[in-house]
């Protein structure tokens, strides 16, 4: 039997082979260079990775996080009682006899979104986040060799979303070629925004031990990946143009509270979306598995079985055992055919999975690479620079790919970086 640790190193190894052999062949590929590019990528992974989960201090942050997030949760749980009462968790006028069926996620866990949107449009009106940001765009920057603007965009969307990252680079997305386009993409597809991935980690509150410090992690080191993977598949030339614009946007917010207004307006938006898309998807879901059952006579399919199947060795190659490889491969299966929020609602209810196993698939979902978001990305990029909207359309499958790809490389990285 193989090692479990040793079938994340054979992940690692394998998964930039594929990028390689599904590359576009219409430009050259320097060995030398994609050789590089490899190396730096998965050192920084890693050294990242083992120095975020290993240094005591590093790890004792996580803590401190989780407690940020009980703390958001909390202060939105006052606003939420105050407005929908018991709904959102308040004193009920009657007795419970179920207190499991009491949790209405769509009053006491999506609102945490508004608060975060909010904050974070403070934080960026503030300028703390661009500063941030920055201090990321050059670690990768000058440990991977990419243009300075596409390590901003990368470097960015480990906190903001994949249609607000590309604007901090926006006079560049116009000059930028072919692979640096592609590469802004599958950053974007690769990593989670801050605003939901505090509500990922309340979904896995008491099964992922600080669920929203790994998380962070996740979305950190997904973006190396991510750089590495896409230029293995369309290589990039470094832009000139390193110096971004300090001049702020013509519709900048003009104070503190015209940015925390702006931000609860922004968080109402994905609110909604968010609510919505759940209920759409989960009743989509339940039709299909209702056809597939009927079609299927006793072997009772499902779309989880199928996934499960179809991902259970993508599920080994990150590090889960074969045992547990289909409860994780349908989990996979659901992120990429759904959307990585019905994936960590199921996460959150599983009882299967080791915590091992657990805490890889926690890293291996924290990615927007799903179909729905290549969607989205395309309308919003094409409207941000709508003279390459050609391009970014032809370039939306294969980035799913390569996004899908990086953040089964995280799971893989954890994978080897865990004791069984």
């Amino acid at each position: 039997m193989i090692p479990v640790q040793l079938q994340s190193v054979i992940g690692l190894i394998a998964i930039p082979l594929f990028a390689w052999a599904v590359r576009d062949r219409s430009k050259p590929l320097d060995l030398k260079h994609a050789a590089r590019i490899v190396g730096v990528g998965l050192a920084l992974q890693l050294a990242i990775a083992a120095l975020m989960l290993n240094v005591p201090a590093i790890r004792a942050g996580f803590a401190y996080v989780s407690r940020g997030v009980d703390a958001l949760q909390a202060a939105t749980g006052r606003g939420v009682q105050l407005v929908f009462g018991y709904l959102g968790g308040g004193p009920t006028p009657f007795d419970v006899t179920s207190p499991a069926h009491a949790f209405l996620p769509a009053f006491q866990a999506f609102p945490l979104m508004l608060v975060v949107s909010a904050l974070t449009s403070l934080l960026f009106y503030w300028g703390i986040l661009q500063r941030i940001v920055r201090a990321f765009a050059r670690l990768l920057q000058h440990s991977m060799g990419v243009s300075g603007p596409l390590a901003t965009a990368a470097a960015a969307n480990i906190f903001l979303g994949m249609i607000e990252a590309p604007l901090f680079i926006r006079p560049y997305l116009r000059v930028m070629d072919r692979g640096a386009l592609f590469a802004v993409m599958t950053v974007g597809l690769a990593t989670i925004a801050g605003t939901v991935l505090v509500l990922y980690a309340s979904f896995l509150n008491g099964v992922v031990p600080d669920a929203a410090g790994h998380m962070i992690v996740a979305s950190v080191i997904s973006a190396p990946a991510a750089l590495m993977l896409a230029q293995l598949m369309i290589p990039t030339t470094p832009l000139d143009l390193e110096k971004l614009p300090e001049e702020p946007p013509e519709d900048a917010p003009t104070s503190s509270i015209d940015a925390l207004t702006r931000g609860t307006q922004t968080g109402v938006l994905l609110l909604v979306g968010v609510v919505s898309t759940l209920i759409v998807f989960v009743a989509l879901l339940t039709l299909v598995d209702q056809l597939l059952g009927m079609a299927s006579g006793s072997w009772q399919l499902s779309l989880g079985k199928i996934f499960g199947w179809v991902f259970a060795p993508v599920a080994w190659l990150i590090g889960v055992p074969w045992a547990e490889a289909g409860t994780a491969g349908s989990l996979l299966g659901i992120k990429t055919a759904v959307n990585e929020l019905v994936a960590y609602l199921d996460l959150g209810q599983d009882t299967t999975l080791s915590p091992r196993s657990r805490l890889i698939v926690t890293y291996a979902l924290s990615g927007f690479a799903n179909f729905g978001s290549v969607g989205i990305m395309i309308g919003g990029m094409s409207a941000i620079v709508p003279e390459r909207r050609a391009e970014i359309v032809e370039l939306g499958l294969k980035s799913l790919v390569s996004g899908t790809l990086a953040t089964m490389m995280t799971g893989a990285v954890i994978g080897a970086l865990s004791a069984p």
